[in-house]
């Protein structure tokens, strides 16, 4: 993987709209779309609903990517 940012289409109230994220966030982003058993549109939707006026979408997607698994890491680390 070369770290640069792949740009992808989703569509959000309607639009296509492109994302540019490095490969790793969209695998990451795939697996917990899948995880919650929602297409990767509405799991976007959802991200997008939830940012701040002020954070583009690709870092709050990031951000999200980045929170989902900080909370399954501490999960792993209080579960036996």
């Amino acid at each position: 993987m070369s770290g640069r940012p792949v740009k992808h289409s989703v569509t959000l109230k309607g639009h296509r709209t492109s994302i540019s994220l490095e490969e790793e966030f969209w695998q990451a982003l795939r697996a917990i779309a899948e995880r919650k058993s929602q297409p990767i549109n509405a799991l976007v939707a959802e991200i997008d609903v939830d940012r701040g006026a002020d954070m583009g979408l690709a870092s709050a997607i990031r951000v999200f990517v980045l929170r989902d698994l900080q909370t399954r890491v501490a999960q792993d680390q209080i579960e036996p």
